[in-house]
C-alpha cells in the first residue's frame, strides 16, 4: 500500500506563488508516475502535471510557463511550484500517484486566488 500526504495549499493574491508537495510512503517501489490534479465544483478533475518514470513531464497548456513539477526520488515526493497565480487557478488540488497500473489519490489540498 501508498499513502500520500499532501501539504502547501491555501490563499493567495494573484501573482502570487505557493509550492504543493506530496510525499508517499509505504509500498513506493512501482510508482510509475506522480503528478498533480484539480476540480472545481461540478467540473472533472484534470491534468495540471505530471512526472512521469524517467523524468519526462507533462503539463495544461493553461499553467505551461507559470507552474513547475519536479520529484525527489529519495524523498518519493511530487512538488508543484505555482507562479503568477491567477483567480480561474482555484481549485481543489489533488496529487495522483500511478503504481503499477492503480491511480491513487491523496485528500486533496485547497488552493485560492484572489484579492
Amino acid at each position: 500500500q501508498v499513502q500520500l500526504v499532501e501539504s502547501g495549499g491555501g490563499l493567495v493574491q494573484p501573482g502570487g506563488s505557493l509550492r504543493l508537495s506530496c510525499a508517499a510512503s509505504g509500498t513506493t517501489f512501482n510508482i510509475n508516475s506522480m503528478g498533480w490534479y484539480r476540480q472545481g465544483p461540478g467540473k472533472l478533475r484534470e491534468l495540471v502535471a505530471r512526472v512521469i518514470i524517467g523524468g519526462n513531464t507533462d503539463y495544461a497548456d493553461s499553467v505551461k510557463g507559470r507552474f513547475t513539477i519536479s520529484r525527489d526520488n529519495a524523498k518519493n515526493t511530487v512538488y508543484l511550484q505555482m507562479n503568477n497565480l491567477k483567480p480561474e487557478d482555484t481549485n481543489v488540488y489533488y496529487c495522483n500517484v500511478l503504481h503499477g497500473l492503480i491511480n491513487l489519490w491523496g485528500q486533496g489540498t485547497q488552493v485560492t486566488v484572489s484579492s
